[in-house]
């Protein structure tokens, strides 16, 4: 496929920008995003949503249909889910990867960092369909980034905290490259999964 082309999120900053190295780092994830992700998200049908390519499929599904012992969800729809993680670990589909990051890796951090409404896997409500889970992830992406684009270059500095324990000690900057490094590389693999379901039909 032939990406569209990128959008260029970083600003030019003098050297008082207390933002400056805020916005390089959104950057790493907004030229993804906007430029490539989302772009290729447009279309989804319900069907590529929960597409199982191989047997044993972690997805969003009925909790009458769970396949998973600790399936986590407050509606009707749950995240098939174990801990500890089964080794090897199931294959996901589209569903289970945009649930991951819309709620592991956007909204959790957004409500432990900046304000936003818990929320964790087994609270979450998570869509029937690829429409809603698309306009889920959206939401949780824009307040993420709202919140880094608010970080000064000393708020970037300071240690990550204990909400956040393998990265306690480390500065919110490993913390922000974390997050963008995980959204990335999964809805990476999103795209490809929507590739694999068209290329089986």
């Amino acid at each position: 496929m032939t990406a569209p082309p990128r959008k260029n999120t970083a600003r030019s900053s003098g050297p008082d920008d207390a933002h400056r190295f805020g916005r390089l780092l959104l950057a790493q994830l907004t030229d993804h995003y906007e430029g490539q992700l989302r772009p290729y998200l447009e279309g989804l049908s319900d069907d590529e949503y929960r597409f199982e390519p191989v047997a044993g499929c972690w997805s969003i599904r009925p909790r009458a249909e769970a396949r998973s012992p600790m399936a986590a969800g407050a509606g009707e729809m749950v995240a098939d889910f174990e801990f500890p993680e089964p080794d090897p670990p199931p294959f996901t589909t589209i569903a289970w990867r945009l649930a991951h990051v819309t709620i592991g890796v956007f909204a959790m951090r957004n409500a432990w960092h900046f304000g936003a409404p818990a929320v964790d896997y087994q609270s979450a409500r998570y869509p029937a369909g690829a429409a809603e889970a698309i306009s889920d992830l959206d939401q949780a992406y824009a307040v993420w980034v709202k919140g880094v684009a608010s970080l000064t270059d000393e708020d970037l500095a300071r240690p990550v905290g204990p909400v956040e324990p393998f990265l306690a000690g480390a500065p919110f900057a490993a913390l922000v490259l974390h997050i963008h490094r995980e959204a990335i590389h999964h809805l990476a693999e999103v795209l490809v999964l929507r590739d694999l379901y068209r290329a089986q039909r």
